[in-house]
């Protein structure tokens, strides 16, 4: 086979795999979303009863039950924007310094911010269960997981707009410098603006990340600062299993980062790109 062949079996085999990947990934969540329209009842049924009659009562049950998911909901949207921005507060100013007027030995930093991804999670529950719950007396806060969220995401942020921010042209900078600019307002009013999309990127990562974060939260909270994937978590019984209130809650909490992301996506790709290697 010569090369145009083989460049044009390339051009059509490619896509096709692409997209018998995507569909094997979206099976699993095309049955969840249509588990959670069906009745308890159809939803349990082996195998799948796929021609049943579609309901949204499952996703009213969340919502009216006497435990509803609404508290947790407004948990996980506190928590989740909330540190996303204190993220990009500190991870911006310190990228700045990283990339724009980078200190010596700047990689070590970058090293160690990443290094600090590197302990299992599980590895800190146990002394920062101890230091809320005894030294500080903040149990079942919502406080608590902001602050672990933001010091969770804080690493892979600073790494992330390191790379955004050194491909500001330093021109720029130095004539805003030269007509007399601080700091913070090259910072806010140059770098920023021409950042927007890794800024968008980041803060998308971050944002999941804390979303559907479940340990700490399970571990650190019990019912006022109780999140939605915990919230789902607790539909799993152990007499019998709520398959259709499951998969409508775990559809419910997967809407927020979906939506998100198919708003941002043009932000997201154009933003993971920005940093990439020429």
């Amino acid at each position: 086979m010569n090369t145009w062949n083989r460049q044009r079996v390339a051009k059509i085999a490619i896509p096709i795999a692409a997209w018998l990947v995507g569909i094997i990934f979206v099976i699993p969540i095309l049955y969840m979303v249509l588990t959670s329209l069906h009745a308890p009842q159809d939803a349990q049924t082996y195998p799948p009863s796929w021609g049943a009659p579609l309901t949204l009562d499952n996703y009213g049950g969340l919502f009216t039950s006497a435990n509803p998911i609404t508290p947790a909901l407004i948990n996980s949207v506190i928590t989740s924007v909330l540190s996303t921005l204190l993220v990009l507060a500190l991870a911006i100013p310190a990228a700045y310094a990283l990339a724009i007027k980078p200190v010596k030995k700047w990689s070590d930093a970058m090293f160690f911010f990443l290094s600090t991804k590197m302990l299992p999670m599980v590895a800190g529950i146990l002394p920062i269960y101890l230091f809320t719950t005894q030294v500080i007396n903040m149990p079942d806060n919502v406080i608590i997981l902001i602050l672990l969220y933001t010091a969770m995401n804080l690493p892979i942020a600073v790494w992330m707009m390191r790379s955004f921010l050194a491909e500001v042209p330093p021109a720029i900078i130095e004539a805003a410098s030269i007509d007399g600019a601080s700091t913070l307002r090259i910072l806010t009013r140059i770098v920023a603006p021409i950042s927007m999309p890794g800024v968008a990127a980041t803060s998308l990562i971050c944002f999941i990340f804390a979303w559907n974060e479940q340990l700490y939260a399970k571990v650190l909270t019990s019912v006022a600062a109780q999140t939605g994937p915990v919230f789902v978590n607790t539909l799993i019984q152990t007499e019998h299993a709520y398959l259709a209130e499951l998969a409508a809650g775990a559809t419910l909490i997967s809407l927020p980062v979906l939506i998100a992301g198919f708003a941002a996506q043009d932000k997201l790709v154009q933003g993971l790109s920005l940093g990439a290697v020429k």
